[in-house]
């Protein structure tokens, strides 16, 4: 290999003069780091170059006079190599957006382009196989630790995380706050360092709750008693979430109801937050917002059933729901000119039914056999295939008269427009009163023909001659086994 008593000192000098100028250029701690790096590169080599080879002393030793130059231009290489890399792949004049190219790889391309640069340097020489077999030897006496580098290397090139995300490996989670050759350092919320070594963490599965992107979803899991509807707990829980500033808007927090306990009806409220370092202060003013909207709203949290308390059921005054139900009879067209005998029977056969929001209450063409008194909230009622809307009854109103009177199937679908409460008069309870008083049925054959023909031009789609009121009046006392 050609030599030249000042090429050393001639390319040291130059790559000063250019290292100089790029500092002034240079801002970002790293590059200014691999610069000054591989300056030092090259006053060793120059060092070796000066110190070896101008030495006539150190001429007498063989294998330093033979490889002394091959490893001044190793060195020189290395500096080399070292500053592009550095240039390459690293930003001048602040720090990029996302890390930019891990350290770790940085540091694999340097010593990967110098392994190349020593076969070629140091080519058929016996310093190549006495440096190789060092390789060997280092390499079996420091597997672990290789094991280690290469597991950081991998981590680094595929990035499942980065300094600053919030993670789980390995069992622990906490924040990545460096990432080096031997382990990963993780700071907990408790404020514990934890430092895992790479080849651990390389086996383990990761979960990153900073990729792709935040919000972080929470749950905070609440019982409600089985006396409070679910819809109406649902919203409580809902209006509680949106009273929490942390709490985001979108996306929208959800409540499901997942589970009924042995004392109380399980709801699992789900929200997003940003602020996942102290996600347990969000969950602790998510639960307080919940115990106070719950309070307000008088819906009670049940002890869990391995306290015993005593309870006490509410007491249902049936003479008050007869006197509701009564006046509601009674303003039912066909019902007004019964005797108050018949509508005091029709009012004691009424029972209360919850209906939730979006519930089906009757399906069109289904059998009949009952009627409905809307005693709160309201109900759509639709026709047809396609479900067009007709009427909404509101609370005070009825529907369904043609089928506890006659059995006929229903002529539309009824569905609850919220929570509603409804009276439901079945054809059976009715019945024995009929039975016992037929002569009920005459005064509501009439009523219920005029019922009859309001439904049909509502449906539009009379398809036959309306019956005679006697007509009528047989297919009730068939319905009702009562004999002409």
């Amino acid at each position: 290999m050609p030599d030249h008593p000042h090429v050393h000192v001639l390319w040291t000098l130059a790559y000063l003069g250019v290292a100089a100028g790029l500092l002034v250029v240079v801002r970002t701690r790293i590059l200014r780091r691999r610069l000054l790096v591989a300056g030092g590169a090259f006053l060793l080599s120059m060092a070796l170059h000066l110190v070896i080879i101008e030495d006539q002393r150190f001429q007498q030793t063989r294998l330093l006079a033979e490889q002394g130059p091959a490893l001044e231009y190793l060195l020189a290489a290395f500096g080399v190599i070292a500053a592009l890399v550095g240039l390459v792949l690293n930003p001048w004049r602040r720090e990029r957006a996302g890390g930019g190219v891990p350290a770790i790889v940085q540091d694999a391309l340097v010593v990967l382009f110098s392994f190349g640069a020593a076969l070629f340097f140091l080519q058929n020489s016996t310093f190549l196989f006495g440096l190789t077999g060092s390789a060997i030897v280092f390499g079996l006496a420091f597997q672990e630790t290789l094991g280690n580098a290469f597991a950081g290397l991998a981590l680094q090139v595929e990035r499942p995380f980065r300094v600053g995300h919030w993670v789980t490996a390995a069992g622990h989670e906490g924040r990545i706050i460096e990432v080096t050759w031997r382990a990963t350092k993780i700071r907990t919320k408790a404020g514990n360092l934890v430092v895992l070594p790479n080849s651990e963490i390389a086996k383990t599965a990761i979960t990153n709750y900073s990729e792709p992107t935040a919000p972080f979803r929470l749950e905070a899991v609440v019982g409600l008693g089985y006396e409070t509807p679910p819809n109406t707990g649902v919203e409580a829980l809902r209006a509680a979430m949106r009273r929490v500033p942390r709490v985001l808007a979108t996306p929208v927090p959800e409540v499901l109801l997942w589970d009924f306990g042995t004392s109380s009806v399980h709801y699992t409220a789900r929200f997003w937050t940003e602020d996942f370092e102290d996600s347990e202060g969000v969950q602790s003013e998510v639960r307080k917002a919940i115990y106070y909207e719950l309070g307000r709203r008088r819906i009670s949290i049940p002890y869990p059933v391995q306290v015993e308390y005593s309870r006490e059921d509410p007491v249902i005054d049936d003479a008050a729901r007869v006197r509701n139900a009564l006046r509601m009879v009674v303003a039912v067209p066909a019902f007004a000119n019964l005797p108050i005998g018949a509508q005091q029977a029709l009012a004691e056969a009424t029972a209360g039914r919850l209906f939730a929001d979006g519930e089906v209450v009757v399906r069109e063409g289904d059998a009949g056999g009952s009627m409905y008194f809307v005693e709160r909230g309201r109900v759509v009622v639709t026709v047809g295939p396609a479900q067009q809307r007709v009427a909404v009854t509101e609370a005070g109103g009825y529907f369904g008269e043609m089928s506890l009177l006659t059995g006929d199937p229903r002529t539309a679908t009824v569905t609850a427009d919220g929570d509603c409460v409804l009276l439901e008069v079945s054809s059976a309870d009715f019945r024995a009163y009929v039975q016992s008083q037929p002569v009920v049925l005459e005064h509501l054959a009439s009523a219920a023909e005029l019922r009859k023909k309001e439904l049909a031009q509502t449906r539009a789609a009379v398809s036959e001659t309306a019956q005679e009121p006697v007509s009528l009046l047989k297919r009730m006392q068939r319905f009702f086994g009562i004999r002409d």
